[in-house]
């Protein structure tokens, strides 16, 4: 198993997250967003797991003109804009190969073990 949680460290999902793995004795990897983003091929491998754009985007993120700007663009640019700008992204986002969840999801991680 090869867990990697990326996320913030202001974020209490993010540290909720690192908590059920520690406690499970499960390694991880962690990854502050603010530091170092997803690239290109994690953002894919992400966005296809969970089902795509929609599902990544956090609808309570602080930055509003970002939300409503990718709102309103296409499909197409939508991924891209979304990569460029990580901080509108639902946290933590966890890795486990290729399976991904967005969020905090135990029910989902307690399969992977």
């Amino acid at each position: 198993m090869n867990i990697q949680i990326f996320g913030t460290k202001k974020s209490s999902d993010t540290r909720k997250a690192e908590r059920f793995f520690k406690e499970r004795r499960i390694k991880f990897q962690s990854i502050d967003l603010k530091e170092k983003g997803l690239s290109k091929g994690e953002f894919q491998s992400v966005m296809k797991a969970v089902g795509g754009i929609d599902a990544m985007i956090d609808p309570a993120a602080k930055d509003k003109d970002l939300l409503a700007l990718i709102n309103y663009i296409s499909e197409d640019d939508k991924a891209e804009k979304v990569f460029e700008n990580q901080t509108i992204l639902k946290m933590p986002i966890v890795r486990n190969g290729r399976a991904a969840t967005v969020g905090y999801e135990p029910d989902v991680w307690k399969t992977w073990e």
